[in-house]
């Protein structure tokens, strides 16, 4: 999807809107299947990330899904891809097992 957005030219203003829907999708993603939390950032944490908000993991790291969607727009790289985001993902839970 990110990838089509990329190819109509758009520059990042144009699809702001869904860009920042689906970094807030990737962070429910997190939350309902890794155990984060959402968090408003400190200060600091805004100037680091770029962003008022992001989630907690249960190991304490924090992570910036709604700039990982906008990294991934702007670059396209594969560096930015959400599904190597989420199969590196450090700080999930573990599921029990069945």
């Amino acid at each position: 999807m990110i990838g089509g957005l990329r190819k109509g030219g758009a520059d990042r203003e144009r699809p702001h809107s869904v860009l920042f829907g689906l970094g807030a999708y990737v962070g429910e993603v997190l939350v309902r299947r890794a155990g984060a939390v959402w968090m408003d950032f400190d200060v600091h944490q805004r100037a680091y990330f770029g962003q008022p908000v992001g989630v907690c993991m249960p190991d304490g790291r924090m992570w910036n899904p709604l700039g990982k969607v906008l990294n991934r727009f702007e670059t396209g790289g594969p560096e930015d891809s959400l599904q190597r985001f989420w199969l590196m993902l450090h700080g999930r839970a573990r599921r029990p097992a069945a």
